[in-house]
């Protein structure tokens, strides 16, 4: 007990207030006894006669000075006495007050401690909510709480991107084995059986490796480990372009770029540029051959703004919602078997820039991904609602 604070915190207080009243009690004694007379008693005597005359002995005289000393010899002695009493009562109290109000300091200590016990890793919706004034332990508590709440999220959506992955992974998978099992291991098979289960094993793990890619991606953008330099945004967008310029001439595709000057902001160069090749790719793989794919990057109500539009199937308003989530996919991306993750990474890359991402679409007319992102000076303010390239 004797390393505890409420321990110490009582012997100090105590310690304290007995050294404060003996100091106290000390100089009042010693004022008291240097203006006061304190010599020693003498004794006079007289020599006393009978009644006849003859001398029968002696006898005391006793003077008012005497008198007087006496009563100051004995007062400080009760004065000492009763200092060293009230001294030895005063630290016996000061100890049982200090050890209760100590108590009652420390009992928001003993709450946080009880309850940040009680919380374990698979259980942290738990919350200490402190009540009482706004003082240190109260401010104390109040982060912790928000820790909490960090911490909260941050395993959900682990255990949210294991579930995913998972369950991504586990149709890979099945397909390798399946045909590992029914063909490539079946030494009666035909050549042409192997063609077709190897061709098909290659898509498997083409996906498989595009999907760790991608939760590698957006495991790396959840942590908000960010290389932060100055950039020119319509740099970024401009290799991001020449990076698709093959694939999409492969399709019959055109890149047309319209891109701006002076979009200087602070970011990730190689986030912001994944970001905008996540959308080409999309735009590349959706959009039939012989189309277009529109690229533009601007400054818009003191934001920054770029933008992919392609012609595509388009999205259906309810799903525009869901388009950003991760491993959501829409027709078109089941039927390709897509990952679903790359959108999803365009969305944390933007917010951990302080940006936000919107999509403008219409069935059979396409669709326009727009990521705004706050200049180097920074904005007031939101982003603006409207699409920029329509």
């Amino acid at each position: 007990m004797i390393h505890t604070i409420r321990f110490r915190l009582t012997v100090l207080y105590s310690g304290l207030l007995f050294v404060l009243a003996a100091l106290v009690l000390g100089g009042i004694y010693y004022a008291v006894s240097k203006t006061t007379d304190q010599r020693q008693i003498s004794v006079q005597y007289a020599k006393q006669y009978g009644e006849n005359g003859q001398y029968v002995g002696k006898r005391e005289v006793v003077f008012a000075e005497e008198v007087e000393n006496a009563v100051n010899v004995q007062t400080m002695a009760t004065l000492r006495d009763y200092s060293l009493y009230t001294l030895a009562g005063l630290y016996a109290a000061s100890l049982g007050i200090g050890w209760v109000l100590s108590g009652r300091v420390l009992r928001p200590v003993r709450s946080i401690t009880r309850t940040t016990e009680d919380i374990q890793a698979t259980d942290l919706k738990r919350r200490i909510n402190l009540s009482g004034p706004r003082d240190e332990l109260k401010d104390l508590a109040d982060t912790i709480d928000k820790m909490l709440d960090r911490l909260e999220e941050a395993f959900r959506a682990q255990r949210q991107l294991i579930d995913d992955a998972s369950h991504e992974l586990r149709s890979p998978l099945t397909i390798i084995r399946a045909n590992v099992d029914a063909v490539l291991a079946d030494p009666d098979a035909s050549d042409e059986e192997r063609a077709r289960a190897v061709a098909i094993v290659d898509r498997a793990t083409t996906r498989m490796t595009k999907l760790v890619e991608d939760l590698l991606a957006s495991a790396r953008r959840q942590g908000g480990a960010f290389a932060d330099a100055d950039l020119d945004l319509a740099g970024v967008v401009g290799e991001a372009c020449e990076e698709y310029a093959a694939p999409a001439a492969a399709r019959g595709l055109t890149i047309v770029r319209d891109l701006g000057r002076g979009l200087e902001m602070t970011g990730d160069a190689d986030a912001l540029r994944r970001s905008v090749a996540n959308l080409l790719s999309n735009a590349v793989r959706l959009s039939p051959p012989g189309g277009t794919i529109r690229v533009g990057a601007g400054r818009s109500d003191g934001w920054l703004w770029t933008a992919v539009r392609d012609d595509g199937p388009g999205i259906e308003e309810a799903d525009q919602e869901r388009v950003f989530d991760r491993f959501w996919r829409g027709e078109n991306s089941r039927r390709d078997r897509h990952t679903g993750l790359g959108l999803a990474i365009v969305r944390q890359i933007v917010e951990s820039h302080g940006g936000r991402v919107a999509v403008f679409s219409r069935l059979g007319e396409g669709a326009t991904f727009v990521l705004w992102l706050p200049p180097r000076d920074g904005v007031p303010g939101t982003p603006p609602e409207g699409n920029p390239l329509a």
